[in-house]
């Protein structure tokens, strides 16, 4: 998505792009891109291998992990777009941003990271039809029905996000254009214009609120059914069962959410003073997550440590066939 052609003052023209200035007073930011870098690698090959799995096992093909899939595409998306651009903007000093790439980058970083919450929200719809509904699970939440809820949360956060990314692409910037971020966010950017941004400010609070806050809710009500339910359940090793079941996605809620709203806090309360500290906690705290989401799903799920555990021993089995 280019938004260049929405570019219609005559300043943008003369200076068509943006200067990244993040981490100027950030002493060896060369180790947080390599740790940056290294997040990278982890979420691309952890997400690979988990979609990999799946896509290999028909026993797999099933309401539950068409969100799980749902999830490790958004967070191969997520991190692809933030950590890459970073390497030639820090290391090689390449800082300039033209500005239909700035304003495609922010549409697409604050679309996968909404798309995060929304995803997590979805994984905590299914676990909620599957303790609740159990017998009616198959009926309730079939996969046509998991992709048609997956295609309408894609077109709600593209709605969104595409209106608050777009007015910004129109406002006039004909002051500073250095932003002090290590990447195309909405409020560093906007905050450059020379006119009025109350309304835009007003807007991305607004977005903000129903992105983040919204799939929260969501999944605190869920939580609060389950419970419930749960309680009413006789078996202690039912309810184990039960609690165990919605114990990865919990850990997979608490990764995403508890560092995030600490950042948010630290920045609003103004605890970190050094801007770039903040934007590099920041930056940290929103790739994290989709490092780690694939690896607890590998580790705690019995479903997919079974199917990895198969797969690893296949070569190991042929080879010592081989040399029979």
């Amino acid at each position: 998505m280019n938004f260049s052609v929405v570019l219609s003052n005559t300043t943008n023209a003369i200076d068509d792009g943006f200067y990244l200035v993040g981490f100027r007073t950030l002493a060896n930011k060369n180790y947080l891109i390599l740790a940056l870098s290294t997040i990278y690698i982890i979420t691309l090959l952890g997400n690979v291998a988990l979609l990999a799995i799946v896509l290999m096992n028909s026993s797999l093909h099933n309401p539950k992990y068409l969100a799980v899939c749902n999830l490790a595409i958004v967070d191969i998306s997520m991190n692809s777009v933030i950590i890459p651009q970073m390497v030639p903007v820090f290391v090689f000093n390449q800082n300039r941003v033209a500005f239909g790439t700035c304003f495609s980058q922010m549409f697409f970083m604050h679309f996968f990271g909404d798309m995060e919450s929304f995803s997590l929200a979805l994984l905590a719809y299914d676990r909620l039809v599957a303790i609740c509904w159990p017998l009616r699970y198959p009926t309730i939440n079939t996969n046509l029905r998991m992709m048609l809820i997956i295609a309408g949360i894609w077109s709600l956060v593209f709605l969104l996000d595409i209106f608050p990314v777009t007015l910004a692409a129109r406002l006039p910037y004909c002051g500073s254009r250095e932003v002090r971020s290590c990447c195309c966010e909405h409020g560093p950017v906007y905050i450059l214009a020379c006119a009025d941004i109350s309304y835009n400010r007003k807007l991305a609070t607004a977005k903000t609120l129903v992105t983040l806050l919204g799939p929260l809710v969501f999944i605190i009500l869920t939580y609060v059914i389950v419970v419930v339910a749960v309680l009413r359940i006789a078996s202690i090793a039912q309810r184990w069962k039960a609690f165990h079941t919605c114990l990865n996605h919990l850990l997979l809620v608490l990764i995403y959410y508890i560092p995030v709203i600490l950042a948010y806090v630290l920045g609003n309360l103004r605890l970190v003073q050094n801007v770039d500290v903040f934007t590099a906690v920041l930056t940290v705290s929103v790739t994290l997550p989709p490092m780690l989401n694939p690896i607890i799903y590998s580790l705690k799920t019995d479903e997919l440590r079974d199917k990895l555990v198969k797969m690893l021993r296949k070569p190991k089995v042929s080879q010592e066939i081989d040399r029979n």
